[in-house]
């Protein structure tokens, strides 16, 4: 079977800092031609996007895809909402967990895989202020570490 090629369009780092991620699902996006040619260009955001689930179907609203610049009148609207492509038994499961208090669905990276866009999305609960707080910590001690190890490995 031949590899899986992956190629990274946009990332939500935020999303990593402000929701514990519970679970990932890889969703299709329905695209129009100047759209897709405007993301291999790499000219995508997400980091205000989110993901709302209407009458069975997913949209994720917010998501920026620049215009093409030799689109003229085949160009969409950049925040127009972009329908996901999903399993109706995932779509399914994300109703009931989204449901939740305290759960919302947040889009975590935007590629192309075998030539398709994909975008993972996850299921997410929100972090406190002191979570972020332990998380920034963390992050820290491992700098620190690192850098200590960086030194030994010098002298």
């Amino acid at each position: 079977m031949a590899k899986e090629e992956m190629k990274l369009v946009a990332n939500n780092k935020k999303a990593y800092h402000d929701y514990f991620i519970e679970e990932k699902y890889e969703a299709g996006i329905v695209l129009h031609g100047t759209e897709v040619k405007s993301m291999r260009m790499g000219k995508c955001s997400i980091k205000e996007a989110f993901i709302r689930i209407e009458n069975g179907e997913v949209y994720a609203y917010g998501m920026h895809i620049s215009p093409y610049e030799k689109g003229n009148i085949f160009n969409k609207d950049p925040l127009r909402p972009k329908k996901l492509l999903l399993h109706k038994q995932q779509i399914r499961k994300l109703i009931g967990s989204s449901a939740e208090k305290g759960y919302t669905l947040v889009p975590l990276q935007v590629y192309f895989k075998d030539g398709r866009a994909k975008i993972e999305i996850g299921l997410a609960r929100g972090k406190k202020l002191y979570d972020k707080r332990q998380d920034i910590a963390k992050k820290d001690q491992m700098r620190e570490a690192e850098k200590e190890m960086k030194v030994r490995l010098r002298v």
